[in-house]
Order: C-alpha cells, then sequence, then structure tokens
C-alpha cells in the first residue's frame, strides 16, 4: 500500500475535505441549531399524538421516529447536483430536506391519520406532499413525503424551517432499507432482472400491510 493510500491518510484526506466543506458553508453551525430545533419541535408534536391516542384509543398509531440532519458533505453534493451557490443561504433557498423525520407506522390508515392531524396544526404548513403510497415509484418504493414549514423561536427573531417527514408502515420502511443497502452494497446499478425481483417484493409486502389492516379493523 502507497503511503498516501493509507488508512490515516485517507482519514486525514476526508477531514481536511470537510474542512474545506465547513469554509464553503461558513454559518453552517448556527444553521444546524436551527434546523435541529425543528426537528425537535414536529418530532414532539407527532409523540403528543401518539400518546394521546394511546389515552382514548388503547392505541400507538407511531411504532418509532427517527430524525436526521444533512451533513454539509450531502448539502455541498446536493447543491453541486443543482448547480447552486456553495454556501448556508443557497442552502436554506435550495434545499427542503435539511432536517428530515422518518415517521414509521403500523398500519396504513395509520399513516394518513398521522399527517391528517399534524397538518391540521396552526403552525404547521405544508410545502409539498408526495403521496408515493397510492402512486409507488417504479422501483417499488412507498412512502407519504410531506414537507411542512414550522416556526422556531429563537431570541431575537422567528425563523420559518421547513422539515421533510416521511410516514410509512414497518413493511414500506423495511422494504426501503434493505433496497438502499443493497444497491450502496454493490456500487453499482442494479440488473432489470433484479429490479423486477425487488419491485416484485414490494408489491407482496404491500398486499400483506393491506391484509394486516383489513383483520386489525376485523379485531376492533
Amino acid at each position: 500500500m502507497h503511503p498516501k493510500d493509507s488508512p490515516i491518510s485517507v482519514y486525514t484526506e476526508h477531514l481536511l475535505k470537510d474542512d474545506d466543506m465547513m469554509r464553503r458553508l461558513d454559518g453552517y453551525v448556527q444553521m444546524q441549531h436551527v434546523y435541529n430545533a425543528a426537528i425537535r419541535e414536529v418530532t414532539t408534536k407527532l409523540q403528543i399524538l401518539d400518546e394521546e391516542f394511546q389515552c382514548r384509543y388503547d392505541h400507538n398509531p407511531i411504532h418509532h421516529i427517527e430524525s436526521r440532519l444533512k451533513s454539509p458533505r450531502s448539502i455541498v453534493e446536493k447543491l453541486n447536483r443543482r448547480d447552486a451557490e456553495i454556501s448556508v443561504e443557497s442552502a436554506r433557498q435550495n434545499l427542503t430536506d435539511i432536517a428530515g423525520i422518518r415517521v414509521i407506522c403500523c398500519y396504513i390508515e395509520d399513516v394518513y391519520r398521522i399527517a391528517e392531524l399534524l397538518l391540521l396544526q396552526d403552525d404547521v404548513t405544508l410545502l409539498r406532499r408526495s403521496d408515493y403510497i397510492e402512486q409507488p415509484k417504479k422501483n417499488g418504493y412507498r412512502s407519504l413525503h410531506l414537507v411542512v414549514q414550522i416556526p422556531v423561536y429563537l431570541s431575537d427573531r422567528t425563523e420559518l424551517v421547513p422539515v421533510e417527514v416521511q410516514i410509512r408502515t414497518e413493511a414500506m420502511d423495511f422494504w426501503a432499507s434493505l433496497e438502499h443497502q443493497m444497491h450502496y452494497k454493490a456500487g453499482k446499478e442494479i440488473s432489470c432482472e433484479w429490479k423486477d425481483q425487488l419491485r416484485e417484493c414490494a408489491e407482496d409486502l404491500a398486499r400483506i400491510d393491506r391484509k394486516m389492516q383489513k383483520i386489525y379493523k376485523h379485531l376492533q
């Protein structure tokens, strides 16, 4: 192995690249604080809804909640793909998925119920809605995507911050996670034959989702 290709050298190179990206994204730390606050705001709203359903109906529609904040590297890469300026202001203007929340629900009806109740709240504004459950993507991907805007109250101002909320069932999440992992591990385009196999798996899981929903409603 050449010295420059050693693990330590590669790690140092990544650090230098990250430092360069942080300089290009001057103000990222402040933006990170605001977007993290927006994630906490939306997460709290969802948790309160879930707890209320447990108290009133003895049912938790939400299985669990995950969240993530886009890294400087991911922000730069996405801005580059869009031929946009590399800056915090450009990221705010061009990207609506810097803050992301994934809500994993038990049943399909829970997905739509949680989305509806979240959007009924006075300080939540819907910017975009993409229903990949009613209209799945060509590869079989299913999920309900909402981009919402909420106010974050700071000491000297109020900022309106977009948050991408993906709501899906456990079956949909299982498929999406493994499909993503397979693409990542393969490191190349998957053949049409295996794409068809993955799409069939998604359709099988969708049928199971609907059947489980039917059984649950019958038992209720």
